[in-house]
């Protein structure tokens, strides 16, 4: 009798992983190197990450995983969307960080009327203040900081840069990446007999560069700053060491689905390693836009690599897909609100199953012309821009982007123009300043049309009789 009953609980727990609505997990590093986590073949010795070591060889590696934005703000308004933040003209980090409008649908506002509890911990960087709160968002619960790129990873009680539980300020002790970590495990415990969503955006590794001390004096590479780079990278390995054992301590590990990128690529001035691509934060070199990406779903997904692009969009339609959840088409904001729109990522689940092939895909990326660079990748191709100056790779054979091929192949330069160009056309202007692309001039005021002699006659004439006629006189006051 054992026996049948273990077996039978055994077969409830299995039926109810494949059965029962997945949790959805999405955790966003912050200035990450594409080479400093250990499931890169590439990674330096002194990387230590065992953690993400353990979801990735439990999940898919997506070797080729890109960011919609070289910066943090805008492939976080990306994420939340669903859809490229160009659409509401967020090109630049001070234009997505002011704030994305209340009428827009974010990622939690799509789970929640399927049952979800929600939750979001860490950074936030979509508004500058509390009326942006991702509280008024769709999050259930949220533990965080608001307006700013970075945050003080030991001073949590300052009121110009406050922590808030919900949509109050709170007082906090200890290390902000512990604390956000801690948080998030907690809030699945309390969910896990329900499907919920948790969104846990670290500011780890972003600058000011701190850590424990005694995290710090495990690393000596000579360099100080990388250092006190991976001290913080491995006490936010710790927090997602954290979470992993919430999910299995809870038991619903095998029917989570689970993402893993960072938010852009590593600063080269602050000792990131992008090994070996070319570039890093604040370009669209593939240092700047190609990240760390994982997808873990124990259940359904098995563990291995993905060789094909993946984006940031995919992550809110491949979740949706997973739930249950059917995407409406929505009107977009602004002087597109005729349009009908869908999410401009994919389902990625099919592809992750052997269920389809992959086909080549068209990726965008644009600053805007006060910053000036601008990407399109058409399959293997890429073009890149940096003001006046422009360049073509063939990743398939080139992915540090050293061979540029532009003067080589300039209808090609033309051809991946003339996409962005299109692409472009989609997109609003930037909410703040500038054209949408650097080498895209403002329309010209159309000149006059010169007139004839005859035409100048006759204007000359209404002036005159302009002129001459009294002025109507004002009617009586009552």
């Amino acid at each position: 009798m054992k026996l049948i009953a273990l077996l039978f609980s055994s077969f409830c727990i299995l039926h109810s992983s494949f059965s029962a609505p997945p949790n959805i997990v999405v955790i966003v590093a912050d200035d990450l190197g594409y080479a400093d986590v250990t499931f890169h073949p590439q990674h330096p010795k002194e990387i230590v990450t065992p953690n993400l070591d353990s979801l990735a060889k439990a999940g898919v590696i997506c070797r080729q995983g890109y960011v919609t934005g070289h910066v943090c703000s805008p492939t976080r308004a990306g994420l939340m969307l669903g859809r490229y933040q160009q659409r509401l003209g967020f090109y630049t980090g001070g234009e997505a960080g002011s704030g994305v409008p209340m009428n827009e649908k974010l990622f939690p506002q799509y789970l929640k009327p399927a049952g979800y509890a929600t939750g979001q911990f860490g950074k936030w960087h979509l508004g500058p203040d509390l009326a942006w709160s991702p509280a008024l968002r769709g999050f259930d619960e949220v533990f965080g900081f608001l307006g700013r790129g970075a945050h003080d990873y030991f001073k949590l009680d300052d009121p110009n840069d406050p922590i808030y539980r919900g949509t109050e300020v709170v007082k906090e002790t200890g290390y902000l990446t512990d604390r956000l970590g801690e948080e998030t495990a907690a809030f699945m415990t309390k969910h896990k007999a329900e499907p919920f969503f948790a969104y846990l955006a670290f500011n780890a590794v972003h600058a000011p560069l701190q850590a424990p001390e005694d995290e710090i004096a495990k690393f000596n590479t000579g360099n100080k700053d990388r250092d006190a780079r991976l001290a913080m990278g491995k006490r936010m390995d710790d927090a997602i060491g954290r979470v992993m054992t919430a999910l299995k301590d809870g038991g619903v590990w095998e029917n989570t689905l689970l993402f893993f990128i960072s938010d852009n690529g590593g600063p080269l001035a602050q000792s990131a390693d992008n090994s070996p691509l070319r570039g890093g934060k604040h370009t669209d070199y593939e240092g700047g836009i190609r990240v760390p990406f994982l997808i873990c779903w124990p259940a359904q997904l098995k563990p291995g690599e993905w060789q094909s692009p993946v984006t940031s969009l995919d992550i809110l339609p491949t979740a949706l897909a997973a739930a249950g959840v059917k995407v409406a088409a929505t009107s977009v904001a602004g002087d597109s609100a005729k349009a009908e729109t869908t999410l401009d990522g994919i389902n990625l689940l099919p592809l992750l199953k052997g269920e389809t092939a992959p086909a080549s895909r068209d990726l965008f990326w644009c600053s805007g012309s006060d910053e000036g660079w601008w990407a399109v990748r058409s399959g293997d191709w890429k073009l890149v821009g940096e003001k006046d100056k422009l360049g073509l790779f063939d990743l398939s054979k080139d992915v540090s982007e050293a061979n540029d091929l532009a003067k080589q192949m300039p209808e090609k330069v033309a051809e991946l123009t003339k996409l962005h160009d299109a692409w472009l056309v989609e997109m609003a202007k930037p909410v703040k300043a500038g054209e949408k692309r650097y080498n895209m001039a403002a329309p010209a005021e159309k000149k006059p049309k010169k007139m004839t002699k005859e035409e100048k006659k006759k204007a000359r004439d209404m002036e005159r009789a302009k002129k001459r006629q009294p002025e109507t006189p004002e009617a009586p006051k009552a």
